[in-house]
């Protein structure tokens, strides 16, 4: 069998992350396992393409969430990348870091060295940002490509323009000192092509020799010897194909997802003890928190009918779609360089005594009741409005013992009484802000949750009905001292118990933070590879005391 310093269980953000630094350092051998194929679909590399990948079981696990209590008995789909580059690969292109109070909170459960001081200087580390920002807070120097929305549309002038009649302030960086806030929405996209970790990070060290990367490689456990990781057993073609084994001299590191991670390790009779028995796996480390503290924002859209202007919806179709793809074949730009979402707007439900808890979106479109990523065929516009630090807590576990069986996903959305509270609030503003002076002109009906929905109640059965996740799965396997029994690594991301084994990816929050999840699943890792490689951490950055 084959041998190697460190084994990476995932090719997504984290893991392509890690690829790149862990290489960097010539006399070290790294492998990749991936459990999809290339990232050289065509729709991968076009922003609008991720409609199509949506569902293309080929490049995505297509995973399915358990009914939960506030879900009226749907199955919400819950798509996850299974590509070079993972979720990155398919995902909406936004970059978003979250609020300084997100770290600080990490750091106060225990976490040494997560605090926003000594996270900024990795995401500055990583970032290329091509546009305003001050120095303090933005990178010029990194892989990752982060622009600005250069596209505009009178809809999102004009949502813009009542966000600041509300007491809404202009936000020109929402990644800087402060987060709330309107503005449009920074994104991973360059040139009209999507800048995915894979490009920015994993294809570049794939051209050094210490680094090898195995695609369609289904990893189906950990080995263990005693209470060390020693190695990792794969499936080469997934269900049915070539059983193989590649060995760790240093660490096997996990960087699978939030959904992954958890299964492979409970795969691997890593987890709790109970479950793993139910199951007929050996017990091979008693782990009660592997899998459980699972965290996402869920998301009410609320949808209005459009008059006096063309939206999204008559622009995706017939002739226009067709001026569109030439405004993208010959200068990049158009609707097909676009992000899903526009526009950004943080703000305060009324309902925490914390900073900016509501994250909404605005885009000059409306979708499908059902079918995420399908456009209405008449003209619309939607606001989509979610609690940014959510109290609610699910859980993913083992199905079976069949390793190509899909994980139990259970996300338990808007169980905790404050969620119902601030999502009705999101809803609420949501409607105040398509109602705005600036919208009238184009603004016929709001057409869900509709006119007649005016108390709490009858908000959070609209929620129920039709919100959706925001594909921002998280804290699966929290980071936390070994003191809390729920805690499944330490600040290094060592797996509490056990050598030679750490998880790298967005599993490892210990709680949800006030953003998408890509720029610091990247973070993440970025840190994770000075902590591996024994370097030091960068100077912790001197910030000014202010995040409202």
């Amino acid at each position: 069998m084959d041998s190697f310093d460190y084994v990476i269980i995932g090719a997504g953000a984290a893991g392509s992350v890690l690829a790149n630094r862990l290489t960097q350092d010539s006399d070290v051998t790294v492998c990749v396992l991936e459990a999809g194929p290339s990232d050289w679909h065509p729709y991968i590399h076009l922003p609008a393409g991720f409609i199509k990948t949506f569902y293309n079981k080929r490049l995505n696990w297509c995973y399915s969430q358990e009914p939960g209590p506030w879900t009226a008995g749907r199955r919400i789909y819950a798509p996850r990348g299974k590509t070079l580059g993972g979720s990155t690969s398919i995902n909406g292109h936004i970059y978003n870091r979250g609020q300084r109070q997100d770290f600080d909170t990490w750091a106060q459960y225990g976490n040494r060295g997560w605090g926003y001081a000594d996270v900024l200087p990795y995401f500055k580390r990583l970032e290329r940002r091509i546009g305003d920002g001050e120095a303090a807070y933005r990178g010029r120097e990194g892989s990752l490509t982060v622009t600005d929305m250069e596209w505009r549309h009178p809809l999102c002038d004009a949502f813009i323009e009542g966000a600041l009649r509300l007491g809404i302030p202009r936000n020109p960086d929402y990644n800087g000192l402060t987060q709330e806030g309107v503005s449009y929405a920074q994104r991973t996209i360059h040139n009209g092509r999507r800048v995915s970790a894979a490009t920015a990070f994993l294809r570049p060290a794939m051209k050094r020799a210490n680094l090898t990367v195995r695609t369609d490689a289904h990893a189906t456990s950990i080995v263990l010897e005693g209470k060390r990781a020693v190695g990792v057993l794969y499936s080469v073609g997934g269900r049915g194909g070539v059983a193989a084994e590649v060995r760790a001299r240093r660490e096997v590191i996990l960087a699978g997802g939030t959904y992954n991670s958890p299964q492979l390790l409970q795969l691997s009779g890593i987890g709790p003890a109970p479950l793993l028995q139910s199951l007929g796996i050996t017990v091979r480390h008693a782990l009660a928190g592997v899998g459980e503290g699972l965290q996402d924002h869920y998301a009410p859209r609320t949808v209005a009918r459009v008059r006096n202007i063309a939206t999204i919806n008559q622009q995706a179709r017939g002739w226009r779609l067709g001026l569109e793809a030439l405004k993208w074949g010959i200068a990049r730009r158009g609707i097909l360089a676009l992000a899903p979402t526009l526009v950004y707007c943080f703000w305060h439900s009324g309902e925490t005594a914390e900073s900016s808890d509501l994250q909404l979106t605005f885009t000059p479109a409306s979708y499908k009741e059902g079918e995420q990523g399908k456009l209405e065929d008449e003209p619309g516009m939607t606001v989509a409005a979610w609690q940014q630090r959510p109290e609610s807590r699910g859980y993913v576990r083992l199905r079976s013992a069949d390793p190509f069986e899909a994980p139990i996903i259970q996300t338990n959305y808007l169980a905790e009484e404050i969620d119902r509270r601030v999502v009705v609030a999101g809803m609420r503003l949501a409607r105040k802000l398509l109602e705005s002076a600036p919208l009238a002109p184009y603004y016929e009906r709001e057409d869900f949750p509709g006119p007649g929905v005016q108390t709490h109640d009858e908000f959070l059965a609209a929620a129920a009905q039709r919100a959706q996740t925001t594909f921002h799965p998280g804290c699966s396997n929290r980071m936390g001292p070994a003191s809390n029994p729920l805690s499944v690594v330490d600040d290094e991301l060592r797996v509490h118990g056990l050598e030679g084994l750490r998880v790298v990816d967005a599993s490892i929050m210990p709680r949800m933070i006030s953003a998408n999840l890509n720029a610091s699943t990247l973070m993440i890792a970025d840190k994770a590879s000075d902590l591996i490689r024994g370097r030091s951490a960068p100077e912790p950055a001197p910030v000014r005391e202010q995040n409202r």
